[in-house]
């Protein structure tokens, strides 16, 4: 069954003038594109996550005339908040009005400007969140950095060149998995366009008259489980330090056994150096095709990823 996605959610609530830019700009970010998303009716709320299985190993048998100790699970409480993103517009109104085709045509572009920015930038934040040494925004919400569980849930490629380090990320998308949270029954708006006084960027003390407006919405990040996501870490430019399958196998088994990823996020770098790592097998041999698939599970190449990321993420 299909998951709604953010497109679906502006579609929902009549977001037309934005539909059109979403459905653009989120083609070139899978994060966004393929990501489940729901809404909330405020700005953010409680989960309930079970961490741990209580006696998942013996069973509760049981001789006749004995008891069986009681089963206890482990939990902890999440809050899941969702943030202020209120990008601004202003542009000199002597310039668009001379457009040739009218100032609405100027603003159109520079608004899908503006929202393909932002869009680029979730998709970032999504991964990097506002961890110390990533490349997200410390006012924005946490990613998947910040959410996954260090310990367990990583494969560490070995990679020790820190100017060239990368990861993916393996991903299960749903209500109770990873993601997208919108708030304020998943607002996403453009303002009006208004008429305002603006100060000249070069000379605080003098101004021009420009049109001004602002977007404004309210995402944020669900990681429902620590089993949900398994991230590859240390990928570099190192000898044998880059993708692999067999590193790709090494996550998938993180999982629990019948649960599996709906996706796998890696850079353009890392694509290039699973389908160099593979072996060719045809008669003629040729190179081995492009991945477009492992283990039946879909690649999506990102922009999003660093090829520069700290190894010390």
């Amino acid at each position: 069954m299909a998951l709604p996605t953010l497109l679906d959610i502006a579609k929902m609530n009549g977001s037309d003038p934005v539909v059109g830019l979403i459905d653009e700009t989120t083609k070139a970010h899978p994060e966004l594109r393929l990501g489940y998303a729901r809404t909330i009716k405020g700005f953010q709320y409680k989960t309930l996550v079970r961490t741990a299985l209580g006696n998942p190993t013996t069973g509760s048998f049981r001789a006749a005339n004995q008891g069986t100790s009681p089963i206890k699970h482990t939990y902890e409480n999440r809050t899941i908040s969702t943030y202020i993103l209120n990008p601004r517009f202003e542009c000199d109104k002597a310039v668009a009005d001379s457009h040739e085709d009218g100032r609405e045509a100027y603003i159109a572009m520079e608004n899908s400007g503006t929202l393909e920015g932002e869009t680029a930038a979730l998709a970032r934040q999504f991964y990097y969140g506002n961890s110390t040494g990533g490349n997200g925004n410390a006012l924005g919400f946490p990613g998947l950095i910040d959410a996954y569980d260090a310990t367990n849930m990583v494969v560490d490629a070995g990679g020790t060149t820190a100017s060239t380090g990368s990861g993916a990320w393996l991903v299960k998308w749903g209500p109770k998995d990873v993601g997208w949270v919108w708030g304020e029954n998943g607002k996403l708006e453009l303002g009006d366009i208004r008429t305002e006084s603006i100060p000249d960027p070069v000379d605080s003390t003098k101004r021009f008259t420009g049109y001004v407006s602002d977007m404004l919405a309210r995402p944020g990040l669900q990681v429902g489980s620590v089993q949900s996501l398994v991230r590859i870490k240390k990928l570099t430019e190192d000898s044998g330090k880059g993708m692999t399958d067999a590193l790709i196998i090494r996550a998938l088994a993180k999982f629990p056994s019948g649960q599996k990823p709906d996706v796998i996020f890696m850079s353009r770098r890392s694509l290039a150096q699973l389908q160099a790592s593979r072996t060719a097998t045809n008669a003629t041999g040729a190179p081995a095709p492009i991945p477009t698939e492992s283990q039946q599970i879909p690649i999506e190449v990102t922009d999003s990823i660093m090829d520069t990321e700290s190894l010390t993420l």
